[in-house]
């Protein structure tokens, strides 16, 4: 069984990721830019019930572009946010900073997503697709992944 680990900067919370994400998603939307303080976001998807959390981190609710908003979710105290929780994929799945694992290079991008208001300076690969805004996930998202996110949305 794979296992990813990482956490906060301060080590309060620890996170353990009994599967590989689903996929990994490089954002470079001005909304991501602005919340981490960086040019993008590298999250990587996973469903909730695969994510061990251990300690106690707070959730807080943030806008989004979408008007519907996000949970993040950080260590109370050091405030490193570790994942979100958007309201188009609901609490079943969290959006893990790829920053706080461990090994960070364990989780490159799948896809550039929300091209349109990247930084200029910044030079994207060649070999992972690039995209203005979103993407259609049948289309980049492996058989296994899609699988993945159908049963956990079976799930209740």
């Amino acid at each position: 069984m794979v296992k990813l680990t990482g956490g906060c900067t301060c080590g309060r919370i620890r996170y353990r990721m009994l599967e590989r994400p689903l996929f990994t998603h490089c954002c470079h939307c001005s909304w991501c830019q602005r919340e981490t303080g960086s040019a993008f976001v590298l999250n990587a998807l996973i469903e909730t019930d695969l994510l061990q959390v251990e300690g106690e981190a707070k959730k807080t609710l943030t806008p989004s572009a979408s008007g519907k908003g996000q949970r993040i979710i950080r260590c109370p105290d050091c405030r490193v946010a570790l994942y979100s929780h958007y309201a188009g994929a609901g609490a079943r799945f969290a959006f893990l900073r790829v920053g706080t694992l461990d090994d960070p290079s364990s989780c490159p991008p799948d896809v550039h997503i929300f091209t349109l208001t990247k930084l200029p300076w910044l030079q994207l690969p060649e070999d992972v697709p690039v995209m203005t805004e979103y993407y259609d996930r049948e289309v980049l998202w492996s058989a296994t992944s899609l699988a993945r996110r159908n049963a956990a949305l079976a799930r209740e």
